[in-house]
């Protein structure tokens, strides 16, 4: 099974029992600074992938780093490491808020730019989408300095690629066929 698919899995296990408990709210928090966490943290995104550590030290360390984090949280990080799966804690967060937003029917925009926007452009971004989309929406951004300059802006299964790179590609595409 590839990792999305599991991490899809999980993801939709975790929430299926936070709506059950009216916990969703708070493990969408707790998956939120745990991105939040792991996107400012190298050695933590290490200390997970590691294949030295133990899953069960890998846990007990997420349990310290997040000991205000619900119990459906704590689970989670049991449970992926009791399978071996703590590495795409990552990703089974990200995929928890999205269904979790598509519930409160919100959409998640993912932006991956080569620079990190400026608040002022994150605002008019995200007044734009819901223009667009009619719905409430979050944006995640991603910075990718190989992009040279641009954006790539995701909504769904809708993509929008304005990046330069990509420009840059097309371009050597259409020489080369010449």
């Amino acid at each position: 099974m590839s990792e999305a698919r599991a991490a899809s899995r999980y993801a939709k296990a975790v929430l299926d029992l936070a709506l059950e408990q009216k916990k969703a709210g708070d493990v969408e928090k707790d998956m939120q600074q745990l991105l939040d966490t792991l996107s400012g943290s190298d050695s933590l995104r290490e200390v997970l992938t590691s294949p030295v550590l133990k899953g069960t030290d890998k846990a007990s360390a997420l349990g310290a780093i997040f000991g205000d984090a619900s119990k459906l949280t704590v689970q989670l990080f049991g449970l992926l490491a009791e399978n071996k799966r703590i590495g795409m804690l990552d990703e089974v967060a990200r995929q928890y808020i999205a269904r979790y937003e598509e519930i409160k029917g919100q959409d998640v925009a993912h932006v991956t730019t080569a620079v990190p926007l400026t608040p002022a452009l994150e605002k008019k971004v995200l007044g734009q989408l819901q223009a667009i989309t009619g719905k409430d929406v979050t944006l995640e951004q991603t910075v990718d300095p190989e992009l040279i300059g641009g954006f790539v802006l995701r909504v769904g299964d809708l993509e929008y690629n304005a990046s330069l790179a990509h420009k840059l590609e097309n371009l050597k595409r259409e020489l080369v066929q010449k």
